[in-house]
């Protein structure tokens, strides 16, 4: 210390981001004598060079470490629950927080039914399978998400529907996204959007792509299927359906491919999950406002109730009585 100068392995309160922090401003001579006793060249730094260098990199335009904070986006994500109601009514934040979560979850399973149809159209039966055990699980949680909101009474809910405006559930571009890809496709729902609506391009891309069920049907053929050509060509923008055909080869591979079974019956849970989570959404909005019409003037019950018992796997579904 006496001599000026300074040796980065003595600084002991320095952490090493710190260190590297400012090693670009650093000017560094070894230290012959500390080389032949320690068998290594340690970094030494005159005074005058570290104080040069703290305060260019106090200067710098370096950006600064990552942090499990800014990682997340944290400081804007959590100024996103903003109630209408005023004073605040206690159970909106509650409300805002689970249907935030539900788009978070939306954007996660439409990221894996991507994946999920490149697996199928490869041939990546594991891939496929890792891909519907996450979306299952997933599913567990959004029906699990449900008890939490039905913690909030009717007269809560009251308190503060008023404020919700034109604003509906029945707005979820996402949960659209997700029936497009899974081959629960209708054309109206693209119409009822104006184009200027968020999600409305990426909605009308979904109607005129291959769904997760046609990307099944290259799968099959992978395993020998004998898939018929008017299913290979038909118009992408109509809904999938069952097809008796399809439903002898997935039989044949029930019985000759064990391991195609493993992959059937994940498909299988997903689409029960997702019929599990149509029953309790419908209960939730029956317990909550009953016959009453939904916010912004949607059907409300009535019109969930359309979709209560609509498979995605039909084929999957249709072969049960012969296994």
């Amino acid at each position: 210390m006496g001599s000026g100068v300074l040796a980065l392995h003595e600084i002991k309160d320095w952490n090493l981001e710190a260190i590297e922090s400012i090693a670009p401003y650093l000017i560094s001579r070894p230290n012959a004598q500390a080389s032949q006793s320690a068998g290594r060249r340690p970094v030494r730094i005159e005074h005058r060079t570290l104080t040069r260098a703290l305060v260019a990199c106090e200067h710098s335009e370096m950006p600064p470490p990552l942090t499990y904070a800014s990682y997340l986006d944290l400081e804007k994500l959590l100024t996103l629950q903003k109630p209408r109601s005023s004073p605040p009514e206690h159970d909106e934040t509650l409300f805002i927080i689970i249907h935030q979560t539900y788009e978070l979850w939306f954007k996660q399973l439409l990221h894996e039914f991507e994946k999920i149809k490149r697996d199928f159209s490869a041939g990546d039966l594991f891939g496929a399978i890792h891909a519907f055990k996450r979306v299952r699980t997933i599913m567990k949680v959004l029906v699990a998400q449900v008890d939490i909101l039905e913690t909030m009474t009717p007269s809560s809910f009251s308190s503060f529907r008023d404020r919700l405006e034109t604003a509906s559930g029945f707005q979820s571009v996402q949960f659209r996204e997700i029936e497009f890809s899974l081959g629960y496709k209708r054309a109206s729902t693209v119409n009822y959007l104006k184009s200027d609506f968020p999600g409305y391009d990426r909605l009308n891309q979904l109607l005129h792509e291959r769904s997760v069920v046609d990307h099944f049907y290259d799968f099959l053929e992978t395993r020998e299927a004998q898939i018929p050509a008017e299913l290979k060509n038909r118009d992408v923008t109509q809904p999938n359906g069952p097809d008796e055909r399809v439903q002898k080869e997935i039989l044949r591979l029930y019985k000759d491919s064990p391991e195609c079974s493993i992959l059937f019956e994940l498909m299988t849970d997903f689409d029960e999950g997702l019929q599990e989570w149509r029953y309790r959404h419908i209960k939730l909005v029956e317990r909550t406002i009953g016959a009453k019409k939904g916010t912004g003037g949607s059907p409300g019950v009535p019109f969930l109730k359309e979709s209560l018992f609509r498979s995605i796997f039909h084929d999957l579904w249709a072969i049960r009585h012969e296994m």
